[in-house]
């Protein structure tokens, strides 16, 4: 009689723990940039004399690069060797924040923070790629991935205390330069703990007609979007950048029907709920960014905060997502994905519609702390569920580009959320100081709008996610790999 013995878990090994603290590491230098960078964003403007329509290039610099160069990002993984790409994206963030740093002009500046956007393109998806290669489908890789979800929430929220540390503390020029004392720290652990999967993919390999075209694309829609709330959505400018990004990205997708080695395979969507988790990422990112974005506003803008009290208050949102995370990737192997994602969108579409009625004389503990725990539940499940989902059954020779696929989802959703929900909160705004509301009374009403389209944004996602996978981690499932999480809002000053 013969005993059948099951391959062993990775992730009890001493490398293996090594090796998720590690990528939770790469996860966190990149997903605590957006709310770290927001923080300083008045200190900045100060010291280097940005105008305040110049200002949002800081953090939509690094979104422009991130979100253009992703699927790029990803492909590289598969073809030319995850390691390889890991190093040089944690490298090229370590010196252009170093750069950043030191910068004396805007221009340094804003061009550091493109470099940094480039480097998160390639090093974000090579780390979710070796993440998913690396544990094997079931609880390994539920709890793996559970670790990088709650990572990801956590950096996104830590990011605003950090921030307000440092600025208020050694300066802004310290939100730059943790980033290269970090990076070094990171890449002692990827020479250490990753194997080298060194390739040498041939010129051929390469799709650069389509490389070319979804590169293009993307960086003119994100422009686009980015730009929309200062030029108007009925400019022609704005119309014609969105327009021009469509046609590129319709060009590329013939080109990929067309190319012998193309760079997005599109064989990828037949993976089973894919497309659904792709999309269930956008919408659902474009509720979470911009609930941030608003809630900084208004606790700075209204309530008076400081930056280190603005931190301070989402400390209880991070470890409520982090205890969501953990819960959720339990709950995955008992009762599956979808019903995880659906309940958690709903969730946190309840939590940002508490937050919509905050009142302009509000209180942290009575009106922004409720409301904040209710959705950070939904949060901590949504990421998990849905990196799992997208994960699941994705051949490994793919996995990096399905990695940059959820990523640049997220990447977009973010842009597209904070281009619609801000042009709705000021006109709001606008209309009310028009006919002489008070400034605290205006934006609190532009903020009330502004956080139900979020909320709205979240409920659709939860009717998005019936379409993704249903998995519990089974190996054989269908599915594409996974986006990380919250990302606290880039995004420019509303109304100063």
């Amino acid at each position: 009689m013969s005993t059948v013995t099951s391959e062993p878990s990775f992730l009890a090994t001493r490398t293996g723990k090594l090796t998720l603290a590690l990528l939770a590491s790469v996860a966190f230098l990149d997903f605590v940039d957006a709310s770290i960078v927001n923080i300083a964003l008045p200190s900045i403007r100060r010291e280097l004399g940005f105008s305040v329509q110049d200002l949002q290039w800081v953090p939509s610099a690094y979104l422009l690069t991130y979100g253009g160069f992703m699927l790029l990002g990803g492909r590289a993984a598969d073809l030319l060797g995850r390691r390889r790409v890991l190093v040089t994206g944690t490298v090229l963030i370590g010196l252009a924040s170093l750069a950043g740093g030191f910068a004396g002009s805007p221009g340094v500046l804003v061009g550091a923070r493109l470099v940094q956007g480039f480097g998160a393109a390639l090093m974000l998806p090579a780390a979710l790629s070796i993440l998913t290669t690396s544990f094997k489908e079931g609880r390994d890789r539920n709890t793996a991935l559970g670790v990088w979800g709650g990572m990801g929430a956590l950096a996104s929220a830590a990011g605003v205390l950090l921030g307000g540390l440092l600025t208020e503390g050694p300066g802004w020029r310290w939100v730059m330069f943790v980033n290269p004392i970090a990076a070094a720290l990171v890449l002692g652990g990827i020479f250490r703990l990753i194997p080298d999967d060194r390739r040498s993919a041939s010129r051929s390999s390469f799709d650069f007609l389509g490389t070319i075209l979804a590169t293009a694309g993307m960086l003119l829609l994100v422009f686009g979007l980015v730009k929309a709330p200062d030029q108007g959505w009925g400019d022609v400018r704005t119309i014609a950048e969105l327009a021009g990004a469509v046609v590129l990205l319709v060009a590329f997708v013939v080109n990929e029907r067309r190319s012998r080695k193309p760079l997005l395979p599109l064989s990828i969507f037949r993976v089973r709920g894919l497309a659904a988790a792709d999309v269930t990422q956008l919408i659902a990112m474009a509720g979470f960014f911009s609930m941030f974005f608003f809630l900084t506003l208004y606790m700075q803008n209204v309530l008076g905060f400081s930056p280190i009290q603005t931190g301070a208050a989402y400390l209880p949102l991070t470890v409520a997502v982090g205890i969501a995370a953990g819960i959720a990737s339990q709950l995955i192997s008992r009762i599956g994905t979808r019903p995880v994602i659906v309940a958690g969108a709903l969730i946190a579409a309840a939590g940002v519609y508490l937050l919509s009625r905050l009142p302009v004389d509000g209180t942290y503990l009575s009106n922004l702390l409720p409301g904040m725990l209710v959705m950070s539940l939904g949060l901590g499940a949504v990421f998990v569920g849905v990196a799992t989902a997208a994960n699941a059954g994705v051949p490994a020779d793919k996995a990096g580009l399905a990695a940059a696929l959820l990523n640049a989802s997220q990447q977009v959703g973010g842009a597209l959320g904070l281009a619609i929900f801000t042009a709705i909160a000021s006109a709001r705004t606008t209309d009310l100081l028009a006919v002489h509301a008070s400034r605290a009374e205006a934006l609190t009403s532009g903020f009330h709008r502004a956080l139900l389209a979020s909320s709205i944004f979240l409920a659709a996602a939860a009717l998005i996610a019936l379409r993704t996978a249903d998995t519990r981690g089974e190996t054989g499932e269908a599915a594409a790999d996974p986006p990380p999480p919250v990302p606290a809002p880039h995004a420019r000053r509303l109304m100063g």
